[in-house]
């Protein structure tokens, strides 16, 4: 009898869960691409997120007031953020931080996303050689662009299309999935 106490399980007749209405705000805020893991809130009281994209192991720490943003850990040896340190991260920084509250971004129209990932790829060129640039790597600015994987796949690839003197794509040929190269500078 014990077990059956403790242990929760979901039953498909049950409702699904909505989320709480944020308080200072009174409306549920979710971002598509994105799921908030947590919400801590600085001295002023502006949220600071925890959140993943689309992989559930790397967590993402971000805060509404000031713009701070963190996604990843120089000492673990695999480099993301667990939910455990990333809620850490949060609670320290939540601690700290005095920034205001500001708006919750508004979800930017498609050509403000292009602009977007055309600037990203832009800085993620170099001189030496075809860069390669991953969608884990958009986690940072996730809260911005507010899409999901297979639609930045899909920017990406009309960015190609669009831009090919600064990104290129291929096919891998073990895993058929489209890679993203950020063209090497050209020196003048």
């Amino acid at each position: 009898m014990a077990p059956t106490l403790f242990s929760r399980t979901r039953n498909a007749a049950e409702p699904e869960v909505t989320p709480e209405p944020w308080p200072e705000i009174g409306e549920t805020w979710k971002p598509e691409g994105v799921s908030i893991a947590q919400r801590y809130y600085n001295q002023a009281h502006a949220v600071v997120l925890v959140y993943t994209a689309a992989q559930n192991y790397r967590h993402n720490v971000a805060c509404l007031g000031c713009h701070f943003v963190k996604a990843s850990n120089k000492f673990t040896s695999h480099g993301w953020l667990e939910l455990k340190e990333a809620a850490a991260v949060a609670n320290d920084h939540a601690t700290s931080c005095r920034a205001l509250p500001r708006d919750i971004p508004a979800r930017p129209d498609d050509h403000a996303v292009h602009e977007r990932l055309s600037t990203w790829v832009t800085a993620s060129r170099n001189r030496g050689a075809d860069e390669q640039v991953w969608i884990e790597s958009l986690d940072l600015i996730r809260l911005t662009l507010q899409r999901t994987d297979d639609s930045l796949k899909a920017a990406l690839q009309q960015l190609a299309v669009d831009q090919p003197e600064i990104l290129r794509t291929d096919r891998c040929e073990y895993s058929g999935r489209a890679r993203y190269y950020a063209r090497r500078m050209i020196e003048s």
